[in-house]
This record gives C-alpha cells, sequence and structure tokens, in this order.
C-alpha cells in the first residue's frame, strides 16, 4: 500500500513538471497567436499558470484531494466529467482484451507445454512469434477489412454504449479488443508454456504420477496453479500496456474513449485534463498489480 501511494506521487509530480518544461504556451493556444502580452498575463492568472511551480503543483494536489481536477482549457468543462464520460469505453476495451487473452492463452499454453517438440507446439510457436511481430493497430486494420467491410459480421462504423443495446457494444468492441490481445495473448502462452515445463520436473509432478493420479489432474490441479503465479505478474503488468495501447486502437476503430481524449489534449497542450487522465491511469494499474500481488496467497500456501 505505501508502494502505491509512493508511486502515485511519483507519476504525479513526473507528469506535473513534464507539461511545464516542454515548450509551448496553453495561453497562446486559446487566444491565439495575436493576443496581446497583458491577455496571455491575464488568462495564464486565471488558469493557475502564473506563479511559482510549487504553488501550482500544491494547489492542483490539494484540489484534487477534493475531487476537484480542474477545468479543461480545451473543451472548458470539469476535467472529472470528461473523464467520467469516456471511462466506460476504455475501462471495457480494457476487461474485454483482458479477457479474450486470458480465455485463449491459458489452453494455448497449456497445449503447447504438453505438446513438447511435436506439431502442436511448434504450430502455437510460429502462432506467437507472428502475434509478437505485428503491431496492434496493424492487426486492427486487417480485422475491420475482412471481419468489417468484407464479411460485416461486426460494426466498425460507430460505438453503441452499453446502456443502449448491450449485445451491439460488445460487438462494437470485440474487433478493437482482439487487435489488442493478439501481443499479449502471444506473451502469456510464451510465459505458461515456459512456467509449466519448469515444473513438470518438479519432484512433486513424479510423486503425483506415483499415486495413480490421471494425466489430467496432475496438469491442472497442480502444475498450472504452480505455473499461473509468475503469468499472473504478467498478465497485471500488461494490463498497463493494453491501456497504452488504446490510444492507438482507439484512433483505429474512432472509439470515443479515454485514448482519444488524452491524445486530443496533449495536442492541445491541456495541462488540467492531461494531469487527471495520467493520474487515474495510473491509479487503475497500480490498483491492478495490487490485486495481482494479493492473488499470490490463494494460488500459493507458502506465501500465505
Amino acid at each position: 500500500m505505501l508502494t502505491l501511494v509512493l508511486t502515485l506521487l511519483f507519476v504525479i509530480l513526473l507528469t506535473f513538471l513534464a507539461f511545464r518544461i516542454i515548450p509551448g504556451n496553453p495561453a497562446h493556444t486559446i487566444l491565439g497567436m495575436d493576443a496581446s502580452p497583458e491577455q496571455i498575463a491575464e488568462l495564464e492568472q486565471k488558469l493557475g499558470l502564473g506563479g511559482p511551480l510549487h504553488e501550482q503543483f500544491f494547489s492542483w494536489i490539494g484540489g484534487v484531494l477534493q475531487f476537484d481536477f480542474g477545468q479543461s482549457l480545451r473543451f472548458s468543462e470539469p476535467v472529472l466529467d470528461l473523464i467520467v464520460s469516456r471511462l466506460p469505453v476504455t475501462f471495457s476495451l480494457a476487461v474485454l482484451t483482458l479477457f479474450i487473452t486470458i480465455i485463449v492463452s491459458v489452453p494455448l499454453g497449456i497445449a503447447a507445454a504438453r505438446a513438447r517438440g511435436k506439431a502442436v507446439d511448434l504450430i502455437i510457436s510460429i502462432g506467437t512469434q507472428l502475434g509478437l511481430a505485428i503491431p496492434s493497430f496493424w492487426s486492427g486494420i486487417l480485422l475491420i477489412l475482412v471481419f468489417g467491410l468484407m464479411l460485416k459480421w461486426f460494426s466498425v462504423s460507430a460505438y453503441v454504449p452499453w446502456s443502449e443495446n448491450i449485445w451491439l457494444s460488445l460487438k462494437s468492441l470485440t474487433l478493437p479488443a482482439i487487435a489488442l490481445a493478439i501481443p499479449q495473448i502471444a506473451i502469456v502462452v510464451r510465459y505458461l508454456r515456459t512456467t509449466m515445463l519448469e515444473q513438470l520436473g518438479e519432484d512433486y509432478v513424479r510423486t503425483a504420477h506415483s499415486k495413480g493420479l490421471k494425466n489430467s489432474s496432475v496438469y491442472y490441479r497442480h502444475v498450472l496453479k504452480n505455473a499461473l503465479i509468475p503469468v499472473i505478474t504478467v498478465i497485471g503488468v500488461n494490463f498497463g500496456e493494453i491501456l497504452a495501447g488504446s490510444l492507438v486502437i482507439e484512433q483505429v476503430f474512432t472509439l470515443p474513449g479515454m485514448g482519444r481524449l488524452l491524445i486530443t489534449a496533449i495536442g492541445n497542450r491541456d495541462f488540467p485534463l492531461v494531469q487527471g487522465m495520467v493520474l487515474l491511469i495510473a491509479l487503475i494499474v497500480i490498483t491492478v498489480n495490487l490485486i495481482v500481488d494479493l492473488s499470490y496467497r490463494w494460488l500459493n500456501p507458502k506465501i500465505r
């Protein structure tokens, strides 16, 4: 918990300083290059950008503690309202991507480990190489072309909110989720195969076989549970990669999520909006990794 707080503070400080060191002035962006120095100084004071850096920082932190993330410079709306309106899209995409990753990678990893050195193992290995080599945006374009435009199985023109139609919303998120999941599946399959092969050489596996347990029982009840610990660590870390990948994928599939909002905010040097979004994304990633750490207690009695 202490690490969570310290990491979050470091992310906040880094983001705050980075967007004030890089060239450019948000007051110029809002008023235009023809604005007078007096107008610019007045707007900077209004936006809270005129004082010393430490005063700006502590002023913003004080607002965050009261759930006040400031006002967006680009949209002239409260930052928290903008984030809340876009968060369901990105969060749904990330969760669906994680779900697809798990249900596909675990069976493939087990199959590759059980068929070590055989044709199945070779085919899965080639597939994971391709999954790692192809960027998500390119696989997204191919998915749109094949399943959206040619076969017309999925809608690629507009996002449908969950509140309007659950089925259509799921269909609008499936292709981007698959595009994001492909490289994650490749990574998890490789880790799971390696860890399962390591576990198969342990003494407890020979003991389980000597007791007459079936191969399926040995694999799923004993080996898989121990092999999942490093794999779950990878999945937790990859959740941050999924959120980062959504920045590009949301552009490809024109999804109105946090990715598109963040790119717009960066392009317009919208400091309050960028800081608020980075803070929230960091909090989500850190919380997911905390849950992953706590899950070790359930997977491994030795840790408990």
